[in-house]
This record gives C-alpha cells, structure tokens and sequence, in this order.
C-alpha cells in the first residue's frame, strides 16, 4: 500500500483543529539559584549544546516523551543506590497484586541487620512493617531495609535480584542488569539514564498512591531521624521525588522529577563530584527545561486529522484521530521552526476497529525535540460483503478507487 505523507510546517500549519497550538504549563521560570558547575563535555539538545558538569545526564518531558537534554543517555553506568528504585517497583507491584500488604510485618535477618552502607537501623530478629520498611528504602536509602526487602519477598537477594531483573523487561528497560536489591557496587550491576528515567515514570504512571513517598522529607526511626536526600525537595518548585545515589565509581547522582501546573519533567544525572554539584546542576537543568520548552496542544482528543481511504469497507473513509490530546513539547518561539509530518498507509483494508493505530504524527524542525506520535481510527468500519465486495474490486481495478 503507498504511503502518505502532509508535510506541515512552521506556525501558519493547516491544521484545521480549533485548540491548535494551545500551550500547557506555566510561564516561564527565572533562572536557578546559585553558579552553575565548571562546564565539561556539553550535553546535546534540540537548541545546541548544553555544558553540564554531569557525567551523564538526561531531560525528558513526562507526558510526550521528548528528550529535552541527553548526554551518555544510552551508555551503561553503575547506578549506585537510583536502582533502589527498581527495587521499590517490585515491592509497590507486589502490594497491587495482593501478596503484600502495607501493614504486614517482614522479619529481619541477621544479613540485613549486618548490611552497610546507608541504613534504615532495623534491629535484628524483629519485625518491620512494609509501610515503614518502604520509607526506609526511599527517605533514608537503607540498605538493611532494600535486604529484609529482598529476603521477604524472593528468599535471598540474589533470588530477588533475577526477579528484578524479570520485572526490568516487562517494563521495557532495555539496558538494565540488577545483582542486588541495594545498588551495592558490582561489576555486571548497571543501568542505562534512559532506562532510570524509563523506570521512573513507570513508577509515577503505575504507583500513584504511593509515589506520595518520594516526597516525605525525613523519616524517624529508631529515635534516629534521617533527612531525605534528594536536594530538589524544596529546593526547586514542584519538586517531589525520586531517589539519589552515590559510590567511589558512579560519583554522585539524582533521579529526579518536577511538577509544575500540569506538565512534569524527569531528570537523571550522575557523575558529579559532590552532593552540592548534585543539588546545584539537577537544579539548575530542571530550571533550564521548564524554561526553555513548553507544551503544546496540536490536535484536541475529538479532532479528525485526515479522513483515511478505506479498501472494501462500508465507509469509504475513516476519521484519523489522536485518541487523547495530540500534545508536543517545543522550543518558546516554536512558531517559526516546527515541522509536522502525518504518516500512513491508505488504503487501509477492512474492517477497521475504532482505536486501532493507523499512522504517525512526526514532528520535527529547528530547536524541536523529535517526536513521534500515534494515531488511531476514529471509528469502526466494517468489511463489504461478498456481494457488495465485487463492484468494489471492479471499481478499483478499473478506475483506482478505494
């Protein structure tokens, strides 16, 4: 079947849709606090390249997806205490399915209690709540918690681990190899940026009700209270999760996430020399995101963007559609540099379902992040019959019609 190709461009786009080019999101954001950190090798981005003292550093928009900012984005790294957050995932996805509960007690071996590291300071052979045990991992980033953790739920860590690992793929992180429940140091435990930033908004999307966690401030236990580490909690505004990290080999490190007016940002950098490096330049991306892009509404959810030719269907068409809100993240001053490319394959053969992707909304252009959309069938159109079939096929093969 050919394919179709609308090349729209620039703000006079004939997209005949009446919320066109609606923006999202707040206005713009003054500057971060503070020097930025001494430049090293620039990050690349959709408006030139971005110094950042990060080793590795990536930007995406929450809702569409975009790369805002990457550097090393698809390199493996060791992830150091950011996979606690794979760890929490298998933990929040066992309490959805019924086999943990927040009140129920998990035991505490002596493995756990002797663990290093960071500490939530479990006592040996007592029983923690899940509850607890969830703000242990993510406020204080205890390790002997992640244990009792890994020990409850698969029988040992190296068990919990491959079940991690199994959870990695049904998410779809590509890029990931967990050995531990903690981010202990070991040279086959990596992670990929994306994958953090992947992992991150799966949490988010899948785990609302609990992702309020990421965001408690300190947590008190046995009479020791420990401050989250996690610099962007009041620090930058909507600022609310997710998890630090740091050893000797990854340096310092933040998956981070900011929500401001209905458009969020998810930011991983590691490498950094120091936790005030850390606060200052995850800061200071953040800020530079929410400022230098926006959101904005191509294509409202009940907008027909093309009527598609349907082959030996009760209809002859079939309305093009975005399903939800067609929303793309572009440069302020967008308006002289987008490219929008509708693509499909027409005709398409009956039947057809209602929400099934027929094609692609690609947008390009100068300083704009590179998206790639989905579009779906506005309705169903059912196959002709038999009888109704032959003048159809005669039709096309005579005088090409659809």
């Amino acid at each position: 079947m050919p394919s179709r190709r609308l090349l729209l461009a620039g703000f006079s786009l004939p997209l005949a849709a009446p919320a066109l080019a609606q923006q999202r999101g707040g206005p713009q954001r003054p500057a971060a606090r503070g020097s930025a950190p001494p430049p090293t090798t620039p990050a690349n981005s959709p408006l030139g390249p971005v110094d950042t003292a990060a080793r590795f550093a990536l930007l995406i928009d929450f809702e569409t997806g975009a790369t805002l900012l990457e550097k090393g984005a698809e390199q493996s790294m060791p992830p150091a205490s950011m996979s606690k957050l794979m760890t929490m995932y298998v933990v929040f996805d066992m309490i959805r399915k019924g086999r943990l509960a927040m009140d129920q007690l998990l035991p505490v071996s002596e493995a756990a209690w002797r663990m290093g590291g960071s500490k939530m300071f479990v006592d040996l052979n007592t029983t923690v709540s899940v509850e607890n045990l969830a703000r242990g991992v993510i406020i204080q980033s205890g390790n002997d918690a992640c244990v009792v953790f890994a020990e409850a739920i698969a029988g040992s860590e190296r068990a919990f681990a491959d079940l991690m690992n199994q959870q990695a793929r049904e998410i779809g992180l590509t890029g990931s190899n967990f050995r531990n429940s903690t981010g202990w140091p070991d040279p086959e435990h990596r992670m990929t940026p994306r994958d953090l930033a992947t992992l991150a908004r799966r949490i988010i999307l899948d785990f609302p009700d609990h992702y309020r966690l990421y965001s408690e401030r300190s947590f008190r236990w046995h009479n020791i209270t420990q401050e989250n580490r996690n610099p962007i909690l009041g620090r930058v505004a909507g600022g609310d999760g997710l998890k630090t990290g740091h050893t000797e080999e990854a340096g310092y490190g933040l998956t981070a996430s900011a929500k401001r007016a209905d458009r969020r940002l998810i930011l991983v950098v590691s490498g950094l020399p120091t936790m005030r490096a850390r606060a200052e330049e995850s800061e200071r991306l953040l800020e530079w995101g929410f400022r230098e892009f926006e959101n904005v509404v191509l294509f409202r959810a009940e907008d027909t963007i093309e009527e598609v030719p349907v082959h030996l269907g009760g209809r002859r068409t079939v309305p093009l559609v975005g399903g939800r809100d067609v929303v793309a993240t572009l440069p302020r001053g967008w308006r002289n540099g987008m490219q929008a490319r509708l693509r499909y394959d027409a005709p398409v053969p009956a039947p057809v379902a209602k929400g099934q992707e027929l094609g692609r909304l690609e947008v390009s252009g100068r300083g704009v992040p590179e998206m790639s959309l989905p579009l779906y069938a506005g309705a169903d159109v059912e196959r002709l019959g038999l009888v109704s079939r032959i003048p159809a096929v005669l039709g096309r093969m005579i005088g090409g019609g659809a």
